[in-house]
């Protein structure tokens, strides 16, 4: 991707936000020459991977296979010393595909804030971590129903969808934008993403132009 294109993404999904009153953390305000002069006091912003988060999953087609997204909270999975749940708050753009995944250790909510209907498709993970053809239990704001493997869901703005572990699925939003929030146990996408395909969870950069705001995997160390 672009840089030129990562600030124009993040540029449309501050000004989405702020159509929904939706208001971020005040470092997703740091501008990215700033953060050279922060020090240690930053440092669970740093190791938690929290901020700005623009990604086409190595697809080279953003708007066909990308998502973008803020983690404004976050702990270390495992580590009872740090926080033990997650939220972040997504931009889905019409028919933009998050690829197939499921998570061997977090359990999620999503939530769709508002804007368009979120589509999900849903399997449950084989003994192989494959597609099993076998139904899936969905829970719905506290409601489950089982669905036929490869069902896609409609999530309309103001409900939820639960992700247990080893539940395979795939989201885009139907007809326009979709605020989506997530609500986790703790997020950990250097360990916890099992992607049906292969598939990079950070972007290439080409530097065609200065970052407005440095993405969460682009912090430098402490001053």
């Amino acid at each position: 991707m672009k840089r030129s294109e990562i600030n124009k993404y993040i540029r449309e999904f501050r000004e989405a936000l702020d159509a929904i009153s939706f208001k971020v953390p005040p470092f997703c305000h740091i501008k990215a020459e700033d953060w050279k002069d922060l020090g240690h006091e930053y440092d669970e912003i740093r190791d938690r991977m929290l901020g700005w988060d623009v990604t086409d999953f190595g697809s080279g087609d953003f708007f066909k296979v990308g998502l973008q997204l803020v983690c404004m909270r976050n702990g270390e999975f495992g580590n009872p010393n740090t926080k033990t749940y997650a939220e972040k708050i997504m931009m889905v753009r019409d028919g933009q595909v998050t690829p197939m995944h499921f998570h061997w250790n977090k359990m999620e909510d999503i939530i769709n804030r508002g804007g368009a209907d979120l589509l999900v498709k849903v399997y449950m993970a084989d003994e192989n971590e494959g597609l099993s053809d076998k139904d899936v239990p969905v829970t719905m704001d506290g409601v489950t129903k089982m669905y036929p493997a490869g069902s896609i869901v409609r999530v309309k703005p103001g409900e939820s969808i639960t992700m247990q572990r080893y539940l395979y699925h795939s989201f885009w939003a139907d007809g326009g934008v979709a605020i989506v929030g997530e609500v986790s146990m703790c997020n950990d996408d250097a360990n916890d993403n099992r992607f049906y395909e292969p598939c990079g969870r950070f972007s290439d950069i080409e530097e065609d132009e200065a970052p407005e705001y440095l993405l969460c995997n682009e912090y430098p160390a402490a001053k």
